[in-house]
């Protein structure tokens, strides 16, 4: 099966400024993830500004599972005066050997 991932925002605080605060991670829901996985890489991009780094995390994760909001900080989205989309990204690993890759997207502010 392929690996797939969802989210949901959460309750993040408002931010247009362009200037982000650093927050919770959503709640992702991560399914499919291959057998052999070590690691699953989180990355969040701003698909209007994607030279701009929000950050994410690597975290142990070797199973479908839910991964809870406050697992890791990052930078939150802050479109400068409008609405944006954003794309969280996982990659599952194996040590350094990519297994799989899933992306979700939604825009902010919704």
């Amino acid at each position: 099966a392929e690996m797939t991932l969802s989210f949901q925002w959460g309750n993040i605080p408002l931010c247009t400024s362009g200037q982000p605060n650093t927050v919770a991670n959503p709640v992702f829901q991560l399914r499919g993830v291959p057998a052999g996985t070590e690691t699953v890489e989180f990355r969040l991009k701003d698909l209007n500004v994607p030279s701009y780094n929000h950050g994410g995390a690597k975290l142990g994760v070797t199973r479908d599972m839910d991964v809870p909001s406050g697992t890791f900080t990052y930078r939150s989205p802050c479109p400068p005066g409008g609405v944006h989309t954003y794309e969280w990204t996982a990659t599952a690993r194996a040590g350094r050997q990519v297994l799989a890759a899933a992306k979700a997207q939604r825009r902010y502010p919704e």
